[in-house]
């Protein structure tokens, strides 16, 4: 990530990473949940701690109407049952805050750059293709759709689905 870049939303793959323990120059948002999932790392140094009382890492609650279309865009890509609920808080403070995402999770980007917004990725290149998920039965070869993506079998021969991406 570019140190000169403007806030940025982490996930618990940046934290993992180290993103915020190696600049000095950043501004750094995350969720309630995120924190409470990562705040274990580098205890010893109490290193979140003083990027919380530097400033440099913010924990902001995204706002009720950003988590409802954070999961309506989840929903429509097929994505949403991959998620977490600290990867939908992620999304819905990314929006709320129109920022840059920090994350090596695939499910979030493929959100994140349907809704239009950047993406930063961290150990891994990022996702190659964006697009939409769709479930399929391999045995009946029927469609069972995509835009909630919750079943796990097909509703007319019992088969477990199968999911592929349609690009866009």
């Amino acid at each position: 990530m570019d140190s000169k870049s403007v806030a940025a939303v982490l996930d618990a793959s940046a934290f993992y990473a180290g993103v915020p323990f190696g600049t000095t120059d950043s501004q750094y948002y995350t969720t309630p949940m995120v924190y409470n999932e990562i705040k274990h790392i580098k205890k010893s140094h109490d290193a979140l701690g003083m990027l919380l009382e530097t400033g440099r890492l913010k924990i902001r609650e995204p706002d009720s109407e950003s988590t409802k279309y954070a999961i309506k865009m989840a929903r429509g890509t097929g994505d949403y049952p991959q998620l977490s609920k600290q990867d939908i808080s992620v999304i819905a403070l990314s929006v709320e805050m129109r920022g840059l995402t920090v994350t090596d999770d695939f499910a979030i980007s493929n959100v994140m750059k349907n809704i239009g917004l950047e993406v930063s990725p961290v150990m891994t290149g990022g996702i190659r293709d964006v697009g939409r998920w769709i479930h399929y039965c391999p045995g009946c070869r029927a469609d069972q759709g995509g835009a909630t993506g919750d079943a796990s079998r097909c509703t007319i021969c019992g088969t477990r689905l199968k999911r592929k991406l349609i690009k866009r």
